[in-house]
């Protein structure tokens, strides 16, 4: 049985106007075409400026399209972010698309615990479960228990995206967007993160991830989507 697809880019175009030289314009994704499964992690590659971080960014609707489609299967519909109204991607986001960045952006002088917690609250778990789950979490990431209530701010830089990969991964979405979650951990933690993608895409999530380590994007991809950059216009 072929793997139910989750998310499908038609033609995906995206520049930039450059105001500040006249109006030129950056042309960053052009002609973009991708299908991505329900169990599979494609790993985008190629060098650094061809638009891979710009990508993910488009698919999770920070940045609208130039032109194109972002087919996104939600709650078993299509919708179009590219077309999407903001009230569609906010429950897009809250229950189908996820995206971990390499930066932690939270409230500060919230607990970390609270921080992980925070995504199951939003699905309905009540308080209690919510908490223990990220505590189990955060526990499997190494994050020692006597940082669970304090504020991440506080935290080294492999702390913060430790919690960041909590945070992102604990309630399990359909969609997984992964922009080098894994760039500031040491090897026994990237362990740990290639182990809990391998049980995201076995519960059927489909993954889209960036990894610059070579180790790290052999042992989670199941195929390569390779991209160029673009030159200015």
């Amino acid at each position: 049985m072929t793997a139910a697809l989750m998310l499908e880019l038609r033609d995906l175009s995206k520049s930039f106007e450059l105001h500040h030289q006249h109006g030129a314009r950056l042309n960053v994704l052009r002609g973009i075409d991708l299908r991505l499964h329900a169990g599979e992690c494609v790993v985008l590659s190629g060098p650094s400026g061809a638009g891979k971080s710009t990508l993910l960014r488009v698919i999770y609707a920070n940045y609208r399209p130039s032109f194109g489609a972002v087919h996104v299967r939600h709650d078993e519909r299509w919708i179009d972010l590219a077309k999407a109204t903001p009230h569609e991607v906010l429950e897009v986001r809250r229950r189908t698309l996820a995206y971990v960045s390499q930066f932690l952006r939270v409230i500060p002088r919230v607990p970390a615990l609270d921080i992980v917690a925070e995504p199951l609250l939003q699905m309905g778990v009540d308080e209690p479960e919510a908490r223990r789950r990220a505590g189990d979490l955060l526990r499997r990431l190494n994050v020692p228990e006597r940082l669970w209530a304090l504020p991440p701010s506080t935290f080294s830089g492999g702390e913060q995206q430790r919690v960041n990969i909590a945070r992102g991964l604990i309630a399990r979405r359909p969609i997984l967007l992964l922009d080098e979650p894994t760039a500031s951990l040491d090897v026994e933690n990237r362990n740990v993160v290639a182990q809990l993608l391998a049980e995201a895409r076995a519960d059927g999530s489909a993954v889209l991830g960036i990894f610059h380590d070579e180790d790290m994007r052999d042992r989670v991809a199941t195929r390569l989507f390779p991209m160029q950059a673009l030159e200015a216009a």
